[in-house]
């Protein structure tokens, strides 16, 4: 089942969970209602390059960012109205780079994603996601002379992030290879009726 989802497509995307005409919507509200309970339960940690991989392996480039970017402004929202972060220049500007590494990794994944051969993708999204999460994290390392903060920094942090991000690939995956058994059951309903 999940291969048969993951299987290559003659129009190069990943991930086919609904038709492509409501996949941008699909996609945006996946990932919003992801970011929504990621930013409640992770704050700081939100699994953008997850995200980033899954609106890559599911969309064309603009509209992958576009699904990042309104992700980002969830979690921005959630993060300075309901948690309260201060707000204060360097809180913004750290929300300002979380953003540009969000939508870095998502130009990362597209890219890793048309790049890499069509088979086997699972594990070709398991690399795009590696190298989107290492790009993710460098920009973010990268605002660190001027903004602080090079302690979070440490193997064990990142690798925390990086393995909590790794498992919400996987359930993002999940949820669309549901989506699209309901979608072909429910047509396939529709057609016997």
């Amino acid at each position: 089942m999940i291969i048969d989802m993951l299987s290559p497509h003659a129009d190069r995307f990943r991930l086919q969970p609904v038709t492509p005409r409501l996949a941008p919507v699909f996609g945006f509200t996946l990932l919003t209602v992801s970011c929504a309970l990621a930013s409640f339960v992770l704050a700081c940690a939100t699994p953008f390059a997850a995200f980033a991989v899954v609106a890559a392996a599911m969309l064309p480039l603009r509209p992958a960012l576009l699904v990042v970017a309104g992700a980002w402004l969830v979690n921005q929202g959630i993060g300075f109205g309901a948690l309260h972060y201060p707000i204060d220049g360097s809180t913004i500007a750290w929300g300002l780079v979380i953003g540009a590494a969000a939508l870095i990794a998502t130009a990362v994944s597209s890219a890793m994603l048309h790049a890499l051969p069509q088979g086997r993708t699972p594990l070709m999204l398991a690399i795009t996601f590696v190298i989107a999460y290492a790009a993710y994290e460098l920009v973010l390392l990268a605002a660190t002379p001027v903004l602080g903060g090079a302690g979070a920094f440490t193997t064990a942090i990142v690798a925390r992030i990086g393995l909590t991000s790794a498992i919400w690939l996987a359930g993002l995956v999940a949820a669309c290879e549901v989506v699209r058994l309901l979608d072909r059951f429910g047509r396939q309903g529709a057609a016997s009726a």
